[in-house]
């Protein structure tokens, strides 16, 4: 944008409007100032008319101008108000307002001060966050504050009812930060979640899906974690933040738990035999008790090429069953 040669003049209205809002006072009483100021003296009713607004108003706005020192009151019965000059008024007004803005700025420098000093054992040890924003808010300062690793365990409940693309964790991933997921089948229910887990996964993330893995769970460097507060999906816009050592070692113990139970999901394997990393990660799926149908989803192929596909595996294993083909997976280190 080009910048004017000289600046625009305010309207009346936009002086009206801002005169005095920066000293902490509202658009009635700016106009009630400038209307003195062009009066000279006048009763409240007067002050009224110029505005438009009811005496009774103006007299209280008026009274208000008094204490700020922006207008004097003659007598009592009846009263007149006349205007203290702008350059003294108004500019006692922003020396004051100066002066209490820097106590306050000290006041909160000494409350940090103490929250430093008292160091990270006077914080809550388990908070409850309320509210889609302020989740949005504390999961993104999650995963923006980590330094190491990130472990989720991605299941409902999600805000809005459904799952959603992470944005920061591409970003964190390139800057170092680990990514270790846990996807319930339910979080890959849709291709579109599907083509979002192969996004991360190809960003870096170590991905692998387990049915029914709970409960909804991000964890930063080990110090800190979010959780829902329930499985009800009323309750995604309640979350709780645990701060408590004790807690947090229960909670990364229940993740590494799944992570163990888990099958792999692995995009870049070089081809091996003639077995595929596709392969791998689908034998991986069904030793973890997944379904045709939804190994077909998680991989992108159709449930009769998963059938077909596990059929011919089965016999290059050597298996008869697909319970043995697993075991037998297992031996070549596939899983």
């Amino acid at each position: 944008m080009s910048r004017p040669d000289r600046a625009v003049p305010l309207t009346a209205g936009e002086v009206r409007m801002f005169l005095l809002e920066p000293v902490g006072l509202g658009r009635l009483e700016s106009d009630a100032y400038l209307a003195l100021l062009e009066l000279g003296r006048a009763t409240e009713e007067e002050v009224g008319v110029r505005v438009g607004r009811p005496a009774e108003e103006t007299g209280a706005c008026l009274r208000r101008l008094v204490v700020a020192g922006l207008a004097f009151q003659l007598g009592f019965e009846p009263c007149q108000f006349t205007p203290v000059a702008p350059e003294v008024a108004v500019a006692a007004l922003v020396d004051r307002r100066r002066g209490e803005l820097a106590q306050l700025q000290v006041r909160v420098e000494e409350l940090a001060a103490r929250r430093r000093a008292a160091g990270p054992g006077t914080r809550n040890p388990v908070e409850l966050v309320e509210g889609e924003d302020a989740v949005v808010a504390v999961l993104a300062k999650l995963q923006l504050e980590a330094t190491e690793e990130v472990l989720i365990i991605d299941s409902p409940p999600y805000l809005g009812g459904q799952a959603g693309p992470n944005a920061i964790q591409l970003d964190r991933m390139a800057e170092g930060v680990a990514f270790r997921v846990v996807y319930s089948t339910e979080s890959l229910a849709t291709p579109t979640q599907v083509e979002q887990m192969h996004a991360c996964v190809r960003g870096g993330e170590q991905a692998r899906i387990l049915a029914g893995a709970r409960p909804k769970l991000v964890i930063a460097d080990r110090s800190v974690a979010v959780l829902p507060v329930s499985f009800d999906p009323s309750d995604a816009v309640r979350r709780l933040v645990v701060r408590s050592e004790s807690m947090l070692a229960a909670l990364c113990s229940h993740f590494e738990a799944l992570w163990e139970r888990a099958g792999s999901i692995s995009l870049d394997i070089p081809d091996e035999d003639g077995v595929t990393a596709r392969d791998k990660e689908m034998m991986a799926l069904l030793a973890a008790g997944m379904k045709d149908v939804t190994i077909a989803r998680t991989i992108g192929v159709t449930d009769r090429t998963i059938g077909r596909r596990v059929t011919e595996l089965m016999r290059v294993l050597g298996a008869e069953t697909r319970f043995q083909a697993g075991v037998l997976a297992a031996r070549r280190g596939w899983l």
